[in-house]
C-alpha cells in the first residue's frame, strides 16, 4: 500500500508493521494497530494460505454456523485502508524472516499453534489413529489436509473414541454423530459431506484422563450435544460427584456438572447413536494389526495436585477410530526461537526474547505467545497487550520509521511468488458462494490451493 500519510515520529512515512498470521489474533492485532495507535501505522497482514481468518475458517467446526459467522466481524478489519491482506505467502519459503524485517519496522508473529500433541503410546501410528488437527483440517477444507489418510481412517467406522475433554474433542464427537441431513446446510467441501454420509457411527466415546472438574470444555459446547438429531448422550453416574457432595466452587464446573447429571439420566435408545462421556480413564495402547481395533485404557484417580494417577485397573474399548485431542503446540519459523516445552515463542508482554533479552521490533500475539488457551475473543485482549508494548517501544524510539523500504508485494512478485490480496480473496469468496448455490447452500468451501488460486486468476482475467 502507498506510504503517503505522515508519521508523527519523523514527519515522513507511517510506521510499517508486518503481522504474520491472518487468523483472529492477527486480525485483532492489525485492528488495534490501525485504530488505537497515536501515530499513523500501516499493516501487511501475511498468511501462508490464500484465505484469511485462520481457525475461524479452518478450526471452528462447520456445524457451528453462528460461531463461524464471526468472520464477518473480522472482515471489517480487513476493509481498513491501513491494512493490506497478503495471502499465499510463506515466511521462510517465499521470503526469509531477515528479508521481511528489512521491509518493515516491526513484525508481530500471530501464526498460532498448529501441531498436535501425541499420546506417545503403542499403536498410535496404526490406520484409524488420527490427531484431531488432521480430522478438523479435513472436515473444514484446509488445503493442507491429508485427505487420503483421513478417509482411510474413517472407512467402515462404526465406533470411535475421542481422547480429550476440551471443546475440540466435543466438536469432533458432534460431527461424527451428526446425520447427513444435519451436515448438509454447512459449508463443508462436498467430498467431506459424502465421506461423512457414507459412515454410520453407532457409538462415540469421549474419554477424559481426569474428572469433570478438570475438563476444559465449555457448558455451551456440552449443551449442544443434546441437540443432536439422532444421538443420545450418556454419562455414568459413578463418574460424577455424589449428590451429597458440596457443589463445585468454580461456577463453570458447577454448570458442567449439572448438564452431565442430566445426561446421566439418559438411557441408550435402539437405532440412535450413543455419545458416551467417560472420565477417569487414560489411554494405554492402541490395539490392532493393520488398523485400530481397540483402545486399552486404565482407570485413574486424581491426586491432591490434580494429576491423573493410574489404579492398575484396565479395560479394552472396542473401536475402529481413535482421535487424539490433547492439546496443540507451536513451531518456530526459520530464524525465530520457540520453547520446545511450551510450544511458544519466548516473550515478555508480547516482546520476543532472544537470549533472554527483548529483540527490538519483534512481537508475538495469540497462541504462539501464550499457548493454546482461551476462545476466539481471548485474542482481542491478548493482541491489545502486544500492541501496547509495540506502541510504547515506538514512543520510546526503540522502533521507528527509518528510510524508504521496497514495497513487500512488489518484491514478492518479482521473486515469482503469487500474493493474494483482499480483492483476490473477494474473488475466492464469490466463487465459494457460487459453488454452494449449485447445491442450495450458502457456501461450499474450496479445499484445494490450486482451485483457490484459479478463482483469483479467473477474476483477474489471467
Amino acid at each position: 500500500m502507498p506510504d503517503d500519510s505522515p508519521s508523527a515520529a519523523d514527519g515522513g512515512r507511517p510506521l510499517r508493521v508486518a503481522v504474520v498470521g491472518a487468523g483472529p489474533a492477527g486480525i485483532y492485532t492489525a485492528e488495534a494497530l490501525t485504530r488505537r495507535a497515536p501515530v499513523p501505522v500501516t499493516v501487511d497482514l501475511i498468511d501462508r494460505l490464500p484465505t484469511p481468518f485462520g481457525l475461524v475458517r479452518h478450526g471452528i467446526a462447520p456445524d457451528h454456523l453462528k460461531m463461524r459467522a464471526i468472520r464477518e466481524t473480522l472482515h471489517r478489519a480487513l476493509d481498513d485502508p491501513g491494512v493490506r491482506f497478503v495471502g499465499n505467502v510463506e515466511v521462510g519459503t517465499d521470503i526469509t524472516l531477515e528479508d521481511l524485517r528489512a521491509h518493515v519496522d516491526a513484525v508481530v508473529y500471530t501464526y498460532g499453534a498448529a501441531l498436535d500433541r501425541p499420546l506417545s503410546i503403542d499403536g498410535e501410528d496404526l490406520t484409524g489413529s488420527l490427531a484431531a488437527t488432521d480430522l478438523v483440517a479435513w472436515y473444514c477444507g484446509h488445503p493442507d489436509a491429508d485427505r487420503a489418510r483421513v478417509e482411510a481412517a474413517l472407512a467402515g467406522v462404526r465406533r470411535a473414541v475421542v481422547v480429550g475433554v476440551g471443546n475440540v474433542a466435543l466438536d469432533v464427537a458432534r460431527v461424527l454423530a451428526r446425520t447427513p441431513e444435519e451436515l448438509e446446510p454447512t459449508d463443508m467441501p462436498q467430498h467431506v459431506l459424502d465421506g461423512l454420509a457414507a459412515k454410520r457411527v453407532e457409538e462415540v466415546t469421549v474419554l477424559g484422563r481426569r474428572g469433570p472438574a478438570q475438563a476444559s470444555f465449555t457448558t455451551k459446547e456440552l449443551d449442544e450435544l443434546a441437540e443432536l438429531a439422532d444421538a443420545t448422550v450418556l454419562v455414568d453416574p459413578a463418574d460424577l460427584p455424589g449428590e451429597d457432595e458440596p457443589p463445585p466452587a468454580d461456577r463453570l464446573v458447577a454448570r458442567n456438572v449439572d448438564v452431565l447429571r442430566e445426561y446421566a439420566t439418559h438411557t441408550a435408545e435402539p437405532g440412535r447413536t450413543r455419545v458416551r462421556l467417560r472420565f477417569y480413564r487414560r489411554p494405554v495402547r492402541l490395539l490392532g494389526a493393520d488398523r485400530v481395533t481397540g483402545l486399552e485404557v486404565e482407570r485413574t484417580t486424581v491426586d491432591a495436585e490434580g494429576r491423573a494417577v493410574g489404579t492398575g485397573e484396565y479395560e479394552v474399548l472396542p473401536t475402529d477410530l481413535v482421535v487424539r485431542s490433547v492439546g496443540y503446540r507451536g513451531q518456530g519459523l526459520p530464524g525465530l526461537p520457540v520453547d520446545q516445552r511450551s510450544g511458544t515463542v519466548p516473550n515478555e508482554d508480547g516482546r520476543v526474547l532472544r537470549d533472554g533479552a527483548p529483540s527490538a521490533g519483534e512481537y508475538v500475539a495469540g497462541w504462539i505467545k501464550r499457548g493454546p488457551t482461551g476462545v476466539v475473543g481471548t485474542n482481542k485482549h491478548d493482541a491489545r497487550e502486544t500492541v501496547a508494548a509495540l506502541l510504547a517501544d515506538a514512543e520510546a524510539g526503540v522502533i521507528a520509521p527509518h528510510g524508504d523500504r521496497d514495497d513487500l508485494v512488489q518484491t514478492l512478485r518479482a521473486r515469482g511468488a503469487e500474493p493474494v490480496l483482499l480483492e483476490d480473496w473477494r474473488a475466492i469468496d464469490a466463487a465459494e458462494v457460487a459453488l454452494g448455490a449449485t447445491r442450495g447452500r450458502a457456501r461450499t468451501t474450496m479445499h484445494e490451493r490450486e482451485s483457490l488460486l484459479a478463482a483469483v486468476r479467473a477474476a483477474a482475467g489471467r
